[in-house]
């Protein structure tokens, strides 16, 4: 879309510190700015501040901060906003009262039983978001077509239900009317089976809003999809959010004439798409910051990068965010965001607690980074206000960052290392905020640490050499490398993608001191960094297009039969998002859709949104495309195996409609005169010891320009290090591209070395964690994939617990004793592609439901085990006299069930169902 003569284009990532404005002005050229989102001696708001300052600039004539800014030169404002995310981080939300069917009041509360930190001895109770519970007398059952039933209904998804009581609205009424006169002024309705028999909330909707409520959030509205427990939660945040949300877009239009009347304002949501600012809720904006950064490096690195996958990298200063782009957005349809579930679709963002601010320790011989954060106060130790160390001292010694370009988000280990120069940061720390960065501070914080790290080598039974300062320094950098590896992992290996196959799109303030090494470590060979990588979210919300999306319930099976309606209900929807999108000025040429339907296994919970725009149709396939085969090949690069027997049932259908909206930029070449020009020289601290490392700005680089590392390319955002071995290039739109030597093949001796220990620690718990999110995405039993009552460890070739996800305790403590036992118990009697079962308390079974599957992992050419993987999981019954299996009388083993010593659950890579199926009967070999 071109710019009108003589209007601006404005988007605006308003995060919580800082707030990124991106303009293209009259003509077509950018300007960019970046200040604090909080500066209430100066501005009201941070955003209207960032139009003010750049229609300034542009105008040159002063505009007064007090009067509403004219919007005739004005032609739209897309914004990104951590307003929600911060109102649920912080509770503080709308006062609200949920409104629930009779019996159920405390359905919320209880939830999936599920706790956060296994491991926490104090166990923090469920903070709910609502303030009252009003049970409504109402009821809606899944019709069994039982003597005395009612005249069965037929719901939206096709099933047939009974209204075995209508709601009592005057019983009601009286209730409402209490809530208001308390003060409560927002609702969340959430009734039984309202996600296919959506009226009686929308009787009670209507009712309230008749009444005087001022914002009511209907579950069957804000998320129509099966579990009402999720669809609960995702209606309470909706409510609890969505008025802050309009008091802040309200305060917003009152900074400029007219209120924005004739001005095109766009909101970005969760799932990477804008809406109008009257369609933003509370429910679909928690990642309505990140996600603009996702657009923007899937608008512009995948582009630039030939279409290949891109994995996007965004560090900040308490943590660190990792996506994927490979051509569309990866959603998820369910998410936990500040103890609150959420069923609504966003980017799939996964968030470690590693950034510039995470505090360093030295515990139990380990390094470790965070998830504690110094925050802007105190800080780091290098901001004089007597913070704790962090990342940014680690890099500071390291004299990876330079204290002039110092963006107040990175961390304090690379000053130590000499990665960072003092003297080139604004002098704005300290008490008074006139000094620049203390590295003598770094090196006093650190040197505690250091000490510790030396107590532990010196003392340990066998003593190993002391580290230096850099060494120590050098080695929390690489365990904090390590943290931000696993979510990247997680996105990629856990899934089925090789990440050496994808490029890593760098941006915000602290990646650019990291990405080199994350990179090497992940075996990728190439870094991306855009030239506005420090406002990269802001880039994305201008390139965004509008979307609107429509969704509805189904549960209809995947078969040849139901093809016709399942084309039906695509169409229909398909033409509701075109409707929608043309209303809003789009036509028709601009618009695209795309269709899913999301699809699991009946008896699973594991439900994948699907498309089949790489499938086209056959001759036995819905006309929209060949989901069947869409869903079995994503299901099998996911968890390695399919079930073909088993029935596909079709959960919900969807369409997204997108409107193509953003702003077309040219890329401007960005022409080199000459070689590069070193800015100064510097030392930084590598594994081999200090190098000379050149420093370059950014700003003098031209296309073309090629710099060897080691050196140091800084601008007023961000850093970037080019590592030893690493090549960087300036590409011809002004972008930094770096080419990833191979990380040197190493051998790891049996001395005691804390710092690979708390490396191999990650990844050894990222393998344990990815084994635990497969068998709870797989499982059958509620048991596993609602109650979490499983656990997953590592074992090595003694059986002897390595490593643990953090699960069932009980399982972790017992399940060495069992891998032992069957080392014993069988021997030579061991191959590659046997998986042993066992529940035997002599084997180190707890009781008899806890069954434990244990696969022993063998090198090539290696007769025996290199190491072990096991999962133990809680079964509803195995058998025993009584349910479940816990007769608290028996007086036999076997009265408890099948009971398994020592069983080859696969053999030779052949699954076993007869004999293990025969072991769970009466007189088989399990009993």
């Amino acid at each position: 879309m071109g710019v009108p003569e003589g209007r601006f284009h404005f988007a605006i990532d308003r995060g919580g510190t800082f707030t990124d404005v991106f303009a293209q002005c009259p003509g077509g050229h950018v300007r960019v700015l970046k200040l604090l989102s909080e500066d209430p001696a100066n501005y009201m708001d941070a955003p209207t501040e960032g139009i003010r300052r750049i229609l300034e600039q542009e105008g040159g004539m002063p505009l007064p901060r007090d009067q509403p800014l004219d919007t005739s030169r004005i032609a739209s404002i897309r914004m990104g906003t951590t307003v929600a995310t911060n109102a649920l981080l912080e509770r503080r939300g709308e006062r609200l009262a949920l409104l629930v069917t009779r019996g159920f009041r405390d359905l919320l509360h209880v939830g999936t039983q599920a706790r956060q930190d296994l491991f926490d001895l104090a166990v923090p109770m469920p903070e709910m978001l609502y303030e009252e519970v009003l049970e409504v007398d109402e009821r809606v059952v899944l019709y069994r077509g039982e003597p005395g039933a009612g005249t069965p209904v037929k719901g939206c998804t096709g099933d047939l239900l009974e209204v075995q009581q209508p709601v009592d609205l005057e019983a009601l009424r009286g209730k409402l009317e209490g809530l208001l006169s308390r003060g409560i002024r927002s609702l969340a309705v959430v009734l039984m089976h309202s996600y296919t028999w959506a009226q009686h909330e929308q009787q009670v909707g209507t009712l309230a809003r008749e009444l005087g409520f001022a914002h009511v959030s209907l579950s069957s509205e804000a998320m129509p999809m099966v579990r009402i427990v999720p669809r609960g939660h995702t209606a309470c945040a909706d409510a609890y959010l969505t008025p802050t949300i309009q008091r802040y877009v309200q305060g917003f239009r009152r900074g400029f004439q007219g209120q924005l009347k004739d001005v095109q304002v766009l909101f970005m949501r969760s799932d990477g798409g804008l809406v109008p600012v009257d369609s933003f809720s509370g429910s679909r904006a928690v990642l309505s910051g990140p996600a603009g950064g996702v657009v923007g490096y899937a608008a512009t690195t995948y582009r630039v990068e030939g279409g290949h996958p891109v994995i996007g990298f965004d560090m900040g200063g308490t943590s660190t965010d990792v996506s994927r782009y490979a051509g569309e957005f990866e959603h998820v349809f369910e998410s936990s965001t500040a103890g609150v579930t959420l069923q609504a679709p966003q980017l799939d963002i996964n968030t470690v607690a590693a950034g510039g601010g995470s505090r360093l320790f030295f515990r139990s011989g380990l390094f470790v980074v965070g998830p504690e954060s110094a925050g802007a106060h105190p800080g780091p130790a290098c901001y004089r206000k007597g913070g704790p160390v962090t990342v940014t001292d680690a890099n500071l010694v390291l004299g990876r960052l330079l204290p002039a370009s110092f963006p107040v988000t990175v961390t304090d280990a690379n000053l130590v290392l000499g990665r960072l120069l003092p003297a080139s940061f604004p002098c704005i720390f300290g008490p008074g905020e006139d000094q620049p960065l203390s590295p003598e501070a770094s090196r006093k914080a650190l040197e505690a640490v250091a000490t510790e790290v030396n107590s532990f080598l010196t003392n340990a039974p066998c003593p190993a050499p002391p580290l230096s300062l850099e060494e120590v320094a050098m080695g929390f950098v690489r365990v904090a490398n390590e943290a931000m590896c696993r979510p990247i992992r997680a996105l990629t290996q856990a899934r089925g993608h090789d990440p050496s196959a994808h490029v890593l799109a760098c941006f915000g303030g602290a990646g650019g001191q990291h990405a080199c090494a994350i990179a090497r470590a992940l075996g990728m060979d190439t870094v991306h960094i855009h030239r506005h990588s420090g406002l990269l979210s802001a880039l994305g919300l201008a390139l965004a297009d509008v979307v609107h999306e429509a969704q509805e319930p189904c549960a209809l099976p995947y078969t040849p039969e139901t093809f016709v309606q399942l084309d039906q209900r695509l169409s229909r929807l398909e033409e509701q998002c075109v409707d929608a999108l043309r209303a809003q000025g789009f036509p028709r040429s601009q618009i695209s859709t795309e269709s899913f339907l999301h699809l699991r296994y009946q008896g699973t919970d594991c439900a994948l949104m699907v498309s089949a725009h790489q499938h086209p149709a056959t001759a036995r396939s819905p006309r929209a495309g060949d989901f069947g085969a869409a869903f079995v090949e994503r299901y099998m690069r996911e968890f390695g195996f399919v079930i073909p027997e088993r029935p596909v049932v079709v959960d919900d259908v969807r369409v997204r409609g997108t409107g193509r909206s953003g702003l077309r930029l040219e890329d401007v070449p960005n022409a080199q005169s000459g070689p590069p020009r070193v800015d100064k020289v510097t030392q930084c601290f590598f594994e081999g010891g200090y190098q000379e490392t050149p420093v370059y700005l950014l700003g003098e680089l031209g296309y073309g320009h090629k710099l060897q590392g080691p050196c140091l390319i800084i601008d007023s955002n961000s850093t970037i290090l080019v590592e030893p071995g690493c090549q960087a290039e300036v590409t011809e739109t002004g972008d930094i591209r770096i080419s990833v030597g191979a990380e040197a093949p190493s051998t790891v001796g049996a001395q005691l070395d804390p710092i690979q220990l708390s490396i191999f620690s990650h990844r050894f718990m990222s393998i344990a964690e990815q084994m635990g999110r497969i068998l709870q995405r797989t499982a059958i039993s509620t048991n596993i994939k609602e109650r979490l009552d499983f656990s997953c460890a590592l074992f090595g070739p003694d059986g002897g617990l390595v490593s643990n996800a953090p699960h069932i305790p009980v399982h972790l403590g017992a399940m060495q004793e069992t891998v032992q036992f069957q080392i014993q118990h069988l021997g030579a009697d061991l191959h590659p592609g046997d998986v042993l079962l066992s529940n035997h308390p002599s084997a180190g079974g707890s009781h008899l439901p806890d069954l434990t599957v244990i696969t022993p992992v063998f090198w090539p050419g290696q007769a025996r085990p290199v190491f072990y993987v096991a999962s133990r999981g809680h079964h509803a019954d195995i058998g025993g006299i009584t349910p479940g299996s816990m007769p608290p009388h028996s007086t036999a083993l076997q009265q408890e069930g099948a009971v398994f010593l020592s069983f080859k659950l696969v053999q030779g890579g052949v699954f076993q169902e007869e004999a293990v199926t025969g072991g769970c009967l009466p007189g088989g070999g399990g009993n």
